[in-house]
């Protein structure tokens, strides 16, 4: 039988750990869910699972792209049905891992994504908007045109609004009315991580200065040395913004750190939104109260039901 486990919730809450121990137990392999780490030389700041833990357990779809590569929806979710394809062919337990809700639905749903080919004239435009610092005036338009789609974008994803827009000005259509649905035939269990908010935010706090101490400065130095425009879409990522900022005498240090907590507090409420507590598709574990083996023995009992 076909099965994959999705690992879900907000950032930094630990699914990364979390899906690492459930792979060791499962002799299980992890396809990540995350839009940022598909990006090679963007491991600090992408809180990329180190060398030590991928070469404990194989790991798929992280540095395959370079950061001034077009990265679509629709891309991701091929080689993500690929990947978890060729794990359970091989008799191993595929985990989907990360917190891009875009990304984990399309796969878990089976979204039926536009095949509309990039723009790539209309797209430079707007992302000059975006330079420009028009991001709200973007969003503001996806609203406009297409408030479905606009509720399921974070308003400072400038990256997935300018697809959207780019989609529905091509397809003449509103993007939120050309994803269909048809949901993979995997026997999935999706398992989410939380934690209270107080909690949430000290880990993400803790998490972006030991990030400053292993050198996320100068990774995002490097990044701009090798040619890598600032205003590329991987650079728009929290924390490579707000560093570039700095390098660029536009922010302090610390203004760039606390900048970038702010925002991936911001970035965890909204994670919320695409995986809702409410949500009977998940199994919730509060990672204060919860321990990895109850979570372990949850999900050998979920299988053993279903077997």
């Amino acid at each position: 039988m076909n099965r994959l486990v999705a690992v879900v919730g907000p950032t930094s809450v630990g699914k990364s750990k979390l899906a690492l121990y459930l792979a060791q137990a499962f002799d299980g392999e992890i396809v990540s869910a995350d839009s940022r780490q598909v990006y090679r030389y963007m491991d600090i700041g992408t809180a990329k699972p180190t060398p030590q833990e991928q070469a404990s357990v194989p790991h798929h779809l992280i540095d395959i792209l370079e950061p001034d590569e077009d990265f679509s929806l629709a891309q991701y979710q091929q080689l993500a049905y690929k990947a978890i394809k060729d794990i359970n062919k091989r008799q191993k337990l595929a985990l989907l891992v990360g917190g891009s809700g875009l990304y984990v639905w399309s796969v878990l749903e089976g979204w039926e994504i536009p095949a509309i080919a990039p723009d790539p004239k209309f797209r430079r435009r707007l992302e000059a908007k975006a330079a420009r610092g028009e991001e709200e005036e973007l969003y503001q338009e996806l609203a406009r045109l297409d408030p479905a789609a606009a509720q399921k974008i974070d308003p400072r994803n400038v990256r997935r609004t300018i697809r959207a827009l780019e989609v529905h000005r091509n397809a003449q259509a509103p993007i939120s009315k050309l994803q269909g649905k048809a949901a993979p035939l995997l026997n999935t269990v999706i398992i989410g991580l939380t934690a209270e908010r107080p909690e949430l935010y000290r880990r993400i706090d803790s998490r972006v200065d030991e990030m400053i101490k292993q050198g996320l400065v100068d990774e995002v130095k490097q990044l701009l040395d090798r040619g890598y425009d600032a205003g590329l879409p991987a650079m728009s990522g929290i924390g490579y913004k707000q560093i570039t900022m700095y390098l660029k005498g536009e922010l302090t240090l610390a203004d760039a750190v606390q900048q970038t907590k702010f925002e991936t507090h911001r970035l965890a409420r909204h994670q919320y939104s695409w995986f809702r507590l409410k949500d009977v598709r998940i199994g919730w574990f509060d990672i204060q109260k919860d321990k990895e083996a109850k979570i372990l023995a949850r999900l050998k009992k979920d299988y053993q039901e279903q077997a």
